[in-house]
C-alpha cells in the first residue's frame, strides 16, 4: 500500500508526527482486510469489534512532506481472538525503512468482552501463518 505524505501529516519540523504511524498502520490493516473481500465496518455492524491490545513502534528515519511510502502489512500470528500484525513502511522506491511495527488486535462482542474470530478471517490468517 502506498502512502502520501501531507502537511497534515507533518509536525512543526516537517516530518511525519509520530503518533501518525499508528494511523497508517489501521489503513493498512483495513486494506489488508478489504483486499480478502472482507470489511470491518460490516463486522461493526454485526457487533464483532477488533481493538488493538498492543502495539510497538520502532522509528528508524524521518518521512518528511511529500515523501511517498510504501507499507506493508501482514498477519504473523493469530490465536482464538486476537491477531497480530506486521507493518513496515519505508520511502518508497528504496529499501530504506522509515517504521516498522507490531499490533496486536482483539476481537470483542459490543460488550468489550473477548470472542472468537469470525470463521472467514481464521481461513484466511490460517493459509497466512
Amino acid at each position: 500500500m502506498q502512502i502520501r505524505v501531507y502537511y497534515e501529516d507533518t509536525d512543526a519540523g516537517g516530518v511525519v508526527y509520530y503518533a501518525n504511524y499508528l494511523k497508517y498502520f489501521e489503513r493498512g490493516r483495513t486494506e489488508f482486510f478489504r483486499e480478502r473481500g472482507l470489511e470491518v465496518a460490516s463486522y461493526a455492524a454485526a457487533g464483532v469489534l477488533f481493538v488493538v491490545a498492543h502495539a510497538e513502534i520502532d522509528y528508524r528515519l524521518a518521512a518528511r512532506y511529500n515523501d511517498l511510502l510504501d507499507m506493508e502489512t501482514e498477519v504473523v500470528d493469530f490465536s482464538r481472538a486476537s491477531l497480530t500484525f506486521s507493518h513496515v513502511i519505508r520511502l518508497h522506491d528504496t529499501e530504506k525503512v522509515a517504521a516498522e511495527g507490531w499490533v496486536r488486535l482483539v476481537c470483542v462482542d459490543e460488550r468489550f468482552k473477548p470472542i472468537r474470530l469470525p470463521e472467514e478471517i481464521i481461513k484466511i490468517v490460517t493459509k497466512i501463518c
